[in-house]
């Protein structure tokens, strides 16, 4: 991962390079979670990992009062979660929902400890809607534990799928060094509604043979940075609730 996306300084956000005398007094983690899979011709396998930790490091570095920048950390990225559907395409590695769920539980149950962190909230922030499901249980499970943690994920109007114009666009903006543009092509463009009973029964593979939901044409890193703008701001807000939850 680099240091910096754009203008974001990552040097004293990141926990991973802090020692344990650095870590400011009660923070907040953020924990990015990913995926490592296919993301068609184009995109790298790590394309959720790196979107994911981009937000979590752009809210960190410039978090809303009254956090003050060192109050809000980002733990290392999660490259690994419920990607089945992408079985089939070389490069995909799963460790399966049952497994992400138990990965998260554990490591905010570790954060949140007395004697641990000790981490006051932690904010999970997904990149790969394969999680989702993982995600939501894990946190069900923390919140009657009594923990404070919440999850962001991210919501763009008219986005496609997986790999297309929206994810491209992203991946243009934030390491456009890493974009295969030449080989970007049109995967199955159909809504994900009609294409469900497929993808369910089959994987991504059985509606689209190049791993594309989608058709990268036209992906800009203006647009890309307008997407990324928007969600940032949107993960934002999910910090400022978990923020009131701990004032009750």
């Amino acid at each position: 991962m680099p240091e910096a996306v754009g203008t974001v300084d990552r040097r004293d956000v990141a926990l991973g390079r802090l020692t344990s005398g650095e870590v400011a007094a009660q923070p907040i983690l953020l924990v990015p979670l990913g995926s490592t899979e296919q993301h068609g011709p184009h995109l790298p396998l790590d394309t959720d990992t790196r979107i994911a930790a981009a937000v979590a490091h752009a809210v960190a570095a410039d978090p809303a009062p009254p956090l003050v920048r060192g109050q809000v950390l980002v733990a290392p990225a999660l490259p690994f979660g419920s990607s089945g559907e992408h079985g089939g395409f070389a490069g995909t590695l799963s460790i399966g929902a049952e497994t992400t769920e138990a990965m998260l539980v554990e490591l905010v149950r570790s954060a949140t400890e007395p004697g641990g962190g000790p981490f006051v909230a932690v904010l999970i922030l997904n990149g790969h809607g394969g999680n989702a499901a993982a995600v939501v249980a894990a946190v069900s499970r923390l919140v009657a534990e009594g923990r404070r943690v919440a999850a962001w994920a991210p919501s763009l109007p008219r986005a496609d799928a997986h790999a297309g114009f929206t994810e491209t666009s992203l991946a243009l903006h934030l390491f456009g060094d890493l974009v295969r543009a030449e080989r970007m092509e049109a995967g199955a463009t159909s809504p994900v509604t009609e294409l469900m009973p497929q993808l369910r029964a089959g994987g991504v593979a059985a509606v689209s043979p190049n791993g594309v939901l989608g058709d990268p044409s036209g992906a800009n890193a203006s647009e890309g940075a307008a997407l990324f703008a928007h969600m940032v701001l949107d993960a934002h807000g999910a910090l400022a609730e978990l923020l009131d939850t701990l004032g009750s």
